[in-house]
């Protein structure tokens, strides 16, 4: 069986890094800040609400919660979101996607400062992420994918690397990320002819299609390392998008759900509002 690839340590290390980067910030009168933006109360936005303000504070970033009601007019979501970006004491904004449907994502993105934009909302942000500009902020999941194969001492270098699902918030910013570590990118979505054909042949596979136990035995190339990114709830229980029982002989590694990607998640959204806080203070 597969190495177990936990995302409890890699979120340790992290955590215990900016520890040591807040104490230094906080020694020159400079306290990092996070705000989150919500409208209305979503069960899957309370819970990564809930672990993101733990991991704040464990880390010692101040935060506080946004809350706005789920008729809130577009018009006073922008206004709510411009006290934020002319607020010098809030470094980090993370809004809670998806928003309601009469609110439009599409000119709400160029509203946010980029400078604040933890999550990879504005489109400075993404084109910075397309140019492997690192003074930008990649979505967090994908980050967190990131730092989990560094972790594990994965090599991408040459390596063949599949990502299945193909959304903005994880699927493109992770294969961007891989080509931008030189590894040869396959990207597979709805349209794919043969998902379970391409993905065989990958060294590194990276599922993030929202579909509980997708990923088959057949997917799998042996000795394949496996990023499941995916969270379902099956009978109660998580489960990934990958078939953890059915899949983990064949790999080299594996993640599991839960206790895999989503664990990392909240620490690189905390090192975004640190490195968002540096950048506007000039450190």
């Amino acid at each position: 069986m597969g190495q177990i690839m936990k995302g409890k340590p890699v979120a340790d290390k992290i955590t215990e890094e900016l520890i040591n980067e807040v104490e230094e910030l906080k020694g020159k009168g400079v306290n990092p800040k996070l705000s989150i933006v919500r409208v209305g109360a979503r069960p899957d936005d309370l819970a990564y609400e809930k672990g993101a303000i733990s991991r704040c504070k464990k880390i010692g970033i101040e935060s506080e919660v946004i809350e706005l009601p789920l008729e809130i007019s577009q018009e006073d979501f922008i206004s709510e979101l411009i006290k934020l970006n002319e607020d010098a004491k809030v470094h980090g904004i993370l809004i809670f996607r998806p928003l309601p449907k009469h609110l439009d994502e599409e000119v709400i993105k160029y509203q946010i400062a980029p400078e604040k934009d933890i999550d990879c909302l504005s489109p400075v942000n993404e084109g910075k992420l397309y140019e492997g500009d690192d003074s930008g902020f990649p979505p967090c999941t994908p980050t967190a994918v990131m730092e989990m194969l560094k972790f594990y001492d994965v090599k991408l270098k040459g390596k063949d690397a599949t990502v299945i699902g193909a959304s903005n918030v994880v699927g493109k910013p992770a294969a961007l990320m891989l080509l931008n570590e030189r590894a040869t990118i396959s990207v597979c979505h709805s349209k794919t002819k043969n998902t379970a054909k391409v993905a065989s042949g990958a060294d590194i596979l990276v599922v993030a299609v929202g579909r509980a136990n997708f990923v088959k035995e057949n997917f799998v190339k042996d000795g394949a390392v496996v990023i499941d990114v995916g969270i379902n709830v099956v009978d109660g229980k998580l489960c990934g998008d990958v078939d953890f029982e059915g899949v983990k002989e064949k790999t080299s590694m594996i993640t599991p759900v839960p206790g895999g990607v989503g664990s990392v998640t909240t620490s690189i959204l905390a090192k975004h509002v640190i490195k968002a806080c540096k950048l506007q203070n000039n450190l």
